[in-house]
């Protein structure tokens, strides 16, 4: 019986090829077989050509590969092959499902290793030139998700913090929005929303919670949202983003 191989869970990062770390550039370099979601680009693994390329993608919305069968592709795959990838959108640890693959990876005994990534709020904050944290304005910062696992029906509570930041938000930023006016925020606190963020399509819209609420318009990749008064444009920004042209609000039907 050959020995069983090892596992790294690494962070692709948001987008970009050269926003990978090293340490995962260097090991997809290395890598039999890399298991990759929806959101990993095309650029990403011409790092790994010598790979075994398997799509296990998750997206919103769209078919996605059952939780259960990932966990079994990556055990039975450390068994046939030294070295394992799972490459992951974003961040391994934050919103990517990694405890269900830690467990089942430890339950069969095979080593696993996380490599982290670029999460896609700092990524945004970074392409928006807005920082998430603002010395007198935010000094606390919260990311959260609307998408629940089936058996759970509630909205979870959105944090009580100065920046707010919504993952998988294009669809549930107008309910965000909306509950955030009924809980007593102030209706022009400022609201950035990027799409496809670091990407060569990604697109940005400044507007306010009062305006999000009224939804958002045609979207055509992930959204991330930012909202607070950390939000609000800087004198200098006056012209680094488009308001009105780039992702346009959509008023919802009453």
């Amino acid at each position: 019986m050959s020995a069983i191989g090892k596992v790294y869970l690494i962070g692709a990062g948001p987008g970009a090829q050269d926003l990978i770390t090293l340490r995962g550039a260097r090991l997809l370099a290395q890598a039999d077989v890399v298991l990759h979601d929806a959101l990993v680009t095309d650029e990403m693994l011409e790092l790994c050509p010598q790979a075994e390329k398997i799509l296990v993608g998750k997206r919103c919305g769209q078919l996605s590969t059952a939780q259960q069968f990932i966990n079994k592709q990556l055990v039975d795959n450390a068994r046939k092959f030294p070295l394992v990838v799972r490459l992951k959108g974003g961040d391994p640890m934050l919103f990517g499902r990694a405890d269900e693959e830690l467990r089942a990876l430890e339950e069969a005994g095979i080593d696993v290793e996380v490599v982290p990534g670029i999460t896609t709020a700092l990524a945004a904050a970074a392409t928006s030139k807005q920082p998430l944290t603002k010395r007198g304005v935010a000094r606390s910062v919260a990311f959260f998700t609307s998408s629940t696992a089936p058996e759970h029906t509630e909205h979870a509570a959105i944090p009580d913090t100065d920046t707010l930041v919504q993952y998988m938000g294009g669809r549930e930023a107008a309910a965000t929005a909306e509950r955030m006016l009924a809980q007593g925020r102030r209706a022009d606190t400022p609201v950035l929303v990027i799409e496809n963020v670091s990407r060569p399509d990604q697109r940005i819209l400044r507007l306010t919670i009062a305006t999000l609420a009224q939804g958002l318009g045609s979207t055509h990749g992930p959204v991330l949202v930012m909202l607070g008064e950390a939000m609000k444009r800087r004198a200098h920004q006056a012209a680094d983003i488009k308001a009105s042209t780039d992702i346009a609000p959509q008023r919802q039907a009453s």
